[in-house]
């Protein structure tokens, strides 16, 4: 039954995305993690020692209460009936995934860089990137985009597919609370250097595997769409730990290798310059097809990722 939800989720996600009035777990998280905040900041001492464990409480209370709560909405409604136990499985692996939300946003980024002004496409690309886009060029606002789709591949597609394989849809609710928590207060700006380490640790510790799984999809789906796979490969190969996280450049360098471009660099984040290292080529300039270009392997190793997914998963239920 788990794999005919997750299948049926996936398919709701690619036909639907996340509709605007459908309320989503992930703002339920975000709400939880802004109440908690200033109430552990001021539980614990104001010191770096005492910033630390409010963070560390807030990294496991969030990811072990989405966990229980939802897996025993799961197991009771699965004893009510199998069919409501069926729904609920598949609602939330819908709602844990994010792959046609990540290329509609990203097409609309494109459609303003085609059709419309640059201060729209910066206004576009500020929706689905952390960086600073008010003096983003053309170019600047095409490889942020490029950059969040082949990121958000790994972490709103591939970890969630991932986890949901494994544990359900409570388990892919469980990454999605980590991963919330990282991109709300896992920065290291005076706010969050104490606060959010533990939370940016988790995210590191539960993204690893499925971000290199993901650069293998890509670079497969590289194959598939017409890119250079090889040369996929090498860069990935080269520039895969060209990031202070162990895990976004993963497949990044991928994207970057199969389009021929290079990505990363340095980037402001809440008004300071961060000298990130480049990753990939410049073998051409970057241009706005490639964020078309991202999408369709965007979708193809989707598809690649479910398939040998529930493949894999099959094969063991036969087995075992």
């Amino acid at each position: 039954m788990l794999c005919a939800a997750i299948l049926c989720g996936f398919l709701l996600d690619m036909l639907l995305a996340d509709p605007e009035w459908m309320p989503h777990p992930v703002v339920l998280m975000g709400k939880a993690i802004t109440a908690l905040e200033p109430r552990l900041r001021r539980r614990f001492a104001d010191t770096p020692k005492g910033q630390l464990a409010a963070g560390r409480v807030l990294a496991a209370v969030l990811p072990l209460a989405t966990l229980l709560i939802t897996g025993a909405v799961c197991l009771g409604a699965e004893a009510l009936h199998p069919a409501l136990g069926f729904a609920v499985q598949t609602f939330w692996c819908w709602q844990a995934l994010a792959v046609r939300g990540l290329a509609k946003e990203s097409r609309n980024v494109y459609q303003k860089l085609t059709t419309d002004t640059l201060p729209n496409a910066r206004q576009a690309v500020a929706r689905i990137v952390g960086r600073d886009t008010q003096a983003l060029s053309a170019q600047g606002v095409t490889k942020a985009a490029v950059e969040t789709v082949a990121e958000n591949f790994s972490d709103g597609v591939m970890a969630p597919l991932l986890y949901m394989l494994i544990g359900g849809a409570p388990l892919a609710l469980c990454y999605k609370a980590i991963n919330t928590m990282d991109s709300m207060v896992g920065y290291k700006n005076d706010r969050y250097l104490y606060f959010g380490r533990a939370a940016a640790h988790l995210d590191d510790g539960a993204g690893y595997l499925p971000a290199r799984l993901a650069a293998l999809f890509w670079i497969a789906a590289a194959a598939l769409t017409g890119q250079n796979a090889g040369q996929a490969f090498c860069i990935w190969r080269r520039d895969r730990r060209n990031h202070a996280s162990p895990n976004s450049a993963q497949t990044e360098s991928a994207c970057a290798g199969a389009l021929g471009v290079q990505l990363a660099g340095p980037a402001y984040y809440f008004g300071q310059l961060y000298e990130k290292p480049t990753i990939g080529d410049p073998t051409r300039p970057i241009e706005p097809r490639d964020i078309l270009r991202a999408n369709r392997m965007l979708y193809t190793a989707s598809v690649l990722a479910l398939a040998v997914g529930l493949a894999v998963r099959a094969a063991l239920w036969i087995l075992l």
